[in-house]
């Protein structure tokens, strides 16, 4: 576990039991004395349908002794403003009634200075930060502040339910303007999950497709059961042949207690083991040749039908989890002048349908779900065009008609749905002097 200057990230990640490779010993940049993962048994094969496109299968029992672990650490900054009036904003503690008992729930995590205390867990909507603001922040010289003169502005924690979050420590501090700062990093220790993303040091990266249990795995006949799964079209799509050299020496230099280092260059000192030591040292203690072991299946019971390349890899654990990613909302914020969705993850806002997406409903055929994702669920506007010129119109909501500004009249006025991006397109061709014109036919 790898130490930090705490406050200076706003989110680190930390690997929980991070282990020296075991292959490559002799690094040129000392990688092996810092480890930033861990050393797995990876069988190449394809057993189910849940390893493609480079996914890879858990073995369940790996994760519970801790493989994959890591601890999330992420700063939340909170800064006690100054105004002009010689007030400031300012931190108070928690209130309790005369049995000394708490009158909001949420608060429970504070401290007696109204910070948040370290070691607590910490829910969503659990204040961090009891922060008062004063409601005149204009100068008015000589008149002393009460508490009615402030209102309460604190600092509420968002995060999932489902997480168990521990304040790790509060740092107080001051920025460029000499206001007081207050950092509270929040630790969360993780658990790999499908959806999260793994890599080994030769760029073979992708998800966990699935988590199975150890009885499900297939098995060598030493008792062996691999800690992951990985599907072989990955090496020629990847184009990682260091990995299979990797695997092949991992497993020589577990047999014989000893590191082999590969390397992709042809050294002139020959510190690089070749592929025929490493194949002899498994020969010599009872492995095969070309590294392949006999497999049987988890559920079934029987051999088999191909040997499986199988051994150690160094896997590491990236910082794309799905739980950072997973996304979804009914409705939210929009942008005024488009009135369509905000984008992005916080706030409760939109996930983008973009042009492939729509490519992919155009080629199924399925034109409704086009008008709801792209109509309906967007910017639904009801327009008011002119059958006789084309032109857009207005609404009068008194005299409760519509109205053609060009034609003078309301006579040939016909309501139409159409994205709001599309009339404020037209309304702005118009003020460039391009007309736009509609023709309506009956439906």
């Amino acid at each position: 576990m790898c130490s930090v200057v705490p406050g200076r990230f706003s989110t680190i990640f930390i690997s929980v039991r991070a282990t020296s490779p075991g292959y490559n010993k002799n690094n040129r940049v000392g990688y092996d004395k810092l480890g930033a993962g861990q050393n797995a048994t990876v069988a190449v094969m394809s057993d189910s349908g849940y390893d493609i496109e480079d996914a890879i299968v858990f073995n369940k029992s790996s994760l519970d002794r801790g493989f994959g672990h890591c601890i999330r650490m992420k700063r939340y900054t909170v800064a006690m403003q100054k105004y002009g009036n010689n007030r400031s904003e300012k931190n108070v503690k928690p209130e309790r009634d005369k049995d000394d008992i708490l009158k909001k729930q949420n608060m429970q995590v504070l401290d007696k200075d109204g910070y948040a205390e370290p070691g607590l867990i910490i829910r969503d909507g659990d204040i961090y930060v009891n922060k008062k603001t004063p409601k005149n922040t204009a100068k008015s010289p000589g008149v002393t502040s009460t508490d009615r003169d402030y209102e309460d502005s604190p600092a509420i924690y968002k995060g999932d339910d489902d997480e168990t979050t521990v304040v790790d420590r509060v740092i107080l501090s001051s920025d460029s303007n000499d206001n007081l700062t207050i950092k509270c990093i929040i630790r969360h220790t993780r658990r790999p999950e499908v959806g999260d993303k793994f890599s080994s040091r030769h760029g073979q990266k992708g998800v966990c497709g699935t988590i199975l249990q150890q009885e499900d795995f297939s098995f060598s006949e030493r008792g062996i059961c691999p800690d992951l799964v990985m599907n072989p079209h990955g090496f020629p799509s990847g184009m990682t042949v260091g990995q299979m050299l990797e695997l092949l020496g991992g497993k020589a230099g577990a047999s014989c207690e000893q590191f082999y280092y590969g390397s992709a260059f042809g050294e002139p000192s020959g510190n690089a083991n070749k592929v025929e030591d490493m194949s002899y040292t498994l020969v010599k203690h009872g492995f095969n040749y070309h590294g392949k072991d006999l497999l049987y299946s988890g559920t079934l019971g029987h051999p088999l039908q191909a040997y499986i390349f199988m051994g150690p890899i160094y896997y590491q654990k990236l910082k794309h989890m799905v739980l950072d990613k997973m996304h979804a909302r009914a409705s939210g914020p929009r942008v005024a002048l488009t009135r369509q969705p905000t984008g992005g993850r916080n706030s409760n806002r939109g996930l983008r349908l973009g042009e492939m997406e729509r490519d992919c409903l155009i080629a199924h055929g399925a034109s409704m779900v086009i008008l709801e994702r792209l109509l309906l669920s967007s910017d639904p506007y009801q327009a008011q065009v002119c059958r006789k010129c084309g032109l857009l119109g207005y609404y009068n909501h008194r005299l409760k008609t519509s109205f053609c500004s060009f034609c003078k009249s309301g006579e040939n006025m016909q309501q139409l749905m159409m994205p709001y991006v599309c009339k404020l397109l037209f309304q702005e061709l118009t003020a460039m002097n391009v007309v736009p014109r509609l023709k309506l036919t009956e439906g």
